[in-house]
């Protein structure tokens, strides 16, 4: 499994549209993209890793109130055993009405499950 497979449920069970890179289509009040930022091995002796680290960005936008959303989404991911890297609102988008919040987040997979 990976983490963008992983945050799609993540986001789907909190009753909000998801899509990966940019959304398609029209947007609704209230929508999540994701963007991977890196995956990595982290620190390892033996050439060998055994843990790999995927990074995403977050993005949520809403015409609403988006401290609710964003408090709503963190308690989710943190429950799924995400590790929240960062957090940061990122300004409201005159032109098309959205707020837009960022949350990083990570998770490590053992090699094994990838």
């Amino acid at each position: 499994m990976s983490i963008l497979s992983e945050l799609k449920m993540v986001v789907k069970n909190c009753g909000l549209s998801v899509e990966t890179g940019v959304f398609s289509g029209v947007p609704p009040d209230e929508y999540i993209v994701l963007t991977p930022l890196t995956d990595d091995y982290g620190l390892h002796a033996d050439n060998a890793p055994e843990i790999e680290v995927q990074n995403v960005r977050i993005s949520v936008l809403t015409k609403g109130n988006y401290i609710e959303l964003k408090n709503r989404l963190c308690k989710r991911l943190l429950a799924a055993d995400f590790t929240i890297t960062d957090k940061r609102y990122n300004g409201h988008e005159n032109d098309t009405g959205y707020h837009h919040y960022v949350i990083d987040a990570a998770k490590y997979y053992e090699t094994e499950e990838l």
